[in-house]
């Protein structure tokens, strides 16, 4: 196989990670507006402990310290993006009181 070949198998893995990356990060949204309606923290430790664990064990011993830092840097965002949308979220809110 040559190199380009390689390349562009590679190329479509990260169009497909990516496309995966939006749904997830979607469902985090989702995930941020039910904290917000149950008055629940961001970060749930326990939870993400349990994400670690699961795709470490997928991803094999030989994987298991990459897809650690993946997902933890993948959780970090998700957490990231919930609090700036929280923040909009109770933005919006606080300015549509005082218009009222």
């Amino acid at each position: 196989m040559e190199l380009k070949d390689l390349r562009d198998r590679l190329d479509l893995i990260d169009d497909q990670i990516t496309e995966l990356f939006k749904q997830r990060m979607e469902t985090v949204k989702l995930v941020a507006e039910y904290k917000r309606t149950n008055n629940t923290p961001i970060l749930a430790a326990g939870r993400e402990q349990e994400i670690l664990d699961r795709v470490s064990a997928i991803a094999g011993e030989d994987l298991q310290e990459y897809a650690k830092k993946l997902f933890t840097t993948l959780m970090a965002l998700s957490r990231d993006y919930q609090a700036e949308y929280l923040q909009a979220a109770n933005s919006d809110t606080s300015t549509t009181n005082r218009d009222t």
